[in-house]
């Protein structure tokens, strides 16, 4: 008989799945062979520049993460912080360098 917390992991698994494939996360999906959306390019475009960054560019950029494999809710009980945040930025920077057109200034 499986218990009420492996019941409730799974199903915060199975939604967290529909989400992202739902494209709830952000609000679009990314086009065909693309981890990051248009606005997740564009959003952490704007937090690298430094700029004064959104609720919504913060969102974006977690989102990203998220893809990424990085699950934030279980940060106290995670054997494995900072190193599975730092993999998803690493990869979520990759993601950027190779997905996301520069932005020309002129």
């Amino acid at each position: 008989m499986a218990t009420v917390g492996a019941i409730c992991t799974h199903l915060s698994v199975v939604f967290a799945s529909a989400c992202l494939l739902a494209g709830c996360a952000v609000g679009e999906m990314p086009p065909p062979g693309r981890y990051l959306t248009d606005r997740e390019c564009l959003d952490l475009t704007a937090l690298r520049t430094n700029a004064n960054p959104t609720m919504a560019q913060h969102q974006s950029e977690l989102a990203a993460l998220r893809k990424a494999g990085y699950d934030p809710s279980p940060f106290w009980d995670d054997p494995y912080y900072p190193e599975d945040l730092q993999y998803a930025q690493r990869l979520v920077d990759y993601w950027y360098q190779h997905e996301c057109v520069p932005t020309r200034t002129q």
